[in-house]
C-alpha cells in the first residue's frame, strides 16, 4: 500500500481483511510502497514521512502478525530499484502505455503533473516488487488484473531473453536423448502444439512427459527445468510468472456514496474515535426523496444502505428495507445499527494500536526485522538475475 493518507474502512474491507486471512494460508510479503507514492506525490515528501509508520500501525491493529508475515518498507531495499532498472532494458515502451490504469489515472488526476518517467514506469516497478520475491500469487481486485498480466509478460520475456545459455539447443538435444524415443517424439509434438495454439491440454501433456522422466536413471532437476523451458518456448525460469489471486472484496463506499477517500472528505478512519464515527454517519446524506420523516424511501438510492450490506445481518437489512420503504423508521434510526457495528469493529483495532502508539519503537523494530527478512530473498533473486544477464563478473 502507498503511504499517502490515513487508513480508512475502505482499505480494511477492500484489502486488509483479506491480508489478515492470507497470512495464515501463505508466506506473505506486505510492504509500504513509498517509491510508488512518489510517482504521484513526488512534491509532497511530508505526506510519506507522516504516514509510513501510521500505516504499519493500522496494519498491526487490523491483525497482521509479524511472526506470520513479512512487513517491510520498499525504499529500504535498493534491490527493487536495481531489478526495475534491469527489467526496463528489455521491456517494450508500448507495454507500459497500454496499461488501462495509466490513462485512467492521467484523466482522474489532472491536478497533478504526471508526465513523468516514474509514473509511466510504475507498473514495471510493481512487476519488480513482485518478481524479486518469486511470488506465486498476488492478491488483487479485478481492476488490478492488468498489472499482474504485465508482470507475467515481463517475467516471460526476461526468461526468454536470459534463460537460454549459448548452447541451449545442444543441451535440449542431449536431454531429449535421455528419453525413450516415443516419449521424445510425443513431447516435441506437444511443444509444437502449445507454441502454435497455446493449448493448455498440450502443455499439460508435455509436463506429463517431464514428470514421467523423473524415473529415468541419471535424470536431474536441471534436465526437467531445461525441458520445461523448451516446452513453453522460454528458457530457464529465473523469474516466476505469478497468478492473480482474486479474493472476495466487500466494496465500502464513502459517506457520500462515492469512492471512500480521505482527499474527498468522505472517509471513516480505521481508528476514528466513537464520537467521530457517530457524527460522520449521522450526517450522511440519505435518499433525497425522503424530505420529511413521513416520506417513504428507497434503500437502493441511499449511501447508508451500502454500509448495511457490509455491516448488518439479514434480519437488520430486512428491518431497514421494510422500515424505509414504508416510512416506518426515520433515517437516524436506520443509521444507528451501522454506527454500533462500526464502533464494535474498531474496538479491537484501537486496543491493539494502543500498545504500539505508546511505544513507537516497537513498530520500527517490526519493520526493521521484516526488511532484513525480505532482503535475504531479494538478494538471492538478484544474484540469479545478474548471473543470467552476464553481470556477475
Amino acid at each position: 500500500m502507498r503511504p499517502t493518507g490515513a487508513m480508512h474502512l475502505g482499505h480494511y474491507h477492500g484489502a486488509l481483511k483479506n491480508w489478515v486471512r492470507l497470512q495464515d494460508e501463505h508466506d506473505c510479503f506486505f510492504f509500504v510502497a513509498d517509491w510508488h507514492a512518489l510517482t504521484t506525490h513526488y512534491e509532497e515528501r511530508d505526506v510519506m514521512e507522516r504516514y509510513v509508520y501510521e500505516m504499519v500501525t493500522d496494519w498491526l491493529a487490523a491483525g497482521l502478525d509479524p511472526d506470520k508475515c513479512t512487513i517491510f518498507i520498499q525504499s529500504r531495499l535498493p534491490e527493487h530499484a536495481e531489478l526495475f532498472a534491469l527489467l526496463a532494458m528489455g521491456t517494450p515502451l508500448g507495454w507500459l502505455e497500454r496499461v488501462p490504469t495509466y490513462k485512467d489515472q492521467m484523466e482522474k488526476l489532472k491536478d497533478r503533473d504526471l508526465a513523468t518517467y516514474g509514473f509511466l514506469g510504475y507498473p514495471l516497478l510493481q512487476a519488480a516488487d513482485i518478481l524479486i520475491y518469486r511470488a506465486n500469487y498476488v492478491p488483487v481486485g479485478e481492476d488490478q488484473s492488468s498489472h499482474v498480466e504485465l508482470t507475467r509478460e515481463v517475467a516471460r520475456r526476461f526468461n526468454n531473453l536470459y534463460g537460454r545459455p549459448a548452447n541451449f539447443e545442444a543441451l535440449v538435444a542431449a536431454t531429449l536423448a535421455k528419453l525413450p524415443k516415443d516419449d521424445a517424439r510425443y513431447f516435441d509434438k506437444q511443444r509444437k502444439a502449445y507454441g502454435e495454439t497455446g493449448s493448455v491440454e498440450a502443455l499439460a501433456k508435455g509436463e506429463g512427459i517431464i514428470v514421467k522422466a523423473g524415473a529415468i536413471a541419471g535424470w536431474t532437476s536441471d534436465d526437467a527445468e531445461l525441458l520445461r523451458g523448451h516446452l513453453k518456448g522460454s528458457g530457464k525460469s529465473i523469474l516466476v510468472e505469478p497468478a492473480a489471486l482474486h479474493t472476495e472484496v466487500k466494496v465500502l463506499p464513502g459517506l457520500d456514496g462515492a469512492k471512500m477517500s480521505k482527499s474527498y472528505g468522505n472517509a471513516i478512519a480505521m481508528r476514528d474515535e466513537p464520537a467521530a464515527v457517530k457524527h460522520k454517519v449521522q450526517t450522511m446524506p440519505t435518499d433525497p426523496a425522503r424530505v420529511r420523516r413521513s416520506d417513504p424511501g428507497n434503500p437502493e438510492k441511499c449511501p447508508v444502505w451500502k454500509f448495511h450490506q457490509v455491516y448488518s445481518d439479514a434480519a437488520t437489512k430486512d428491518w431497514v428495507v421494510k422500515g424505509c420503504t414504508s416510512a416506518g423508521i426515520g433515517c437516524l434510526e436506520c443509521k444507528q445499527p451501522v454506527i454500533d457495528a462500526i464502533i464494535a469493529e474498531q474496538q479491537p483495532w484501537r486496543e491493539r494500536a494502543a500498545a504500539y502508539l505508546g511505544d513507537p519503537k516497537k513498530v520500527h523494530w517490526i519493520v526493521e526485522m521484516g526488511t532484513e527478512r525480505a532482503r535475504t530473498v531479494a538478494r538471492q533473486t538478484m544474484r540469479d538475475v545478474r548471473g543470467a544477464m552476464g553481470l556477475n563478473y
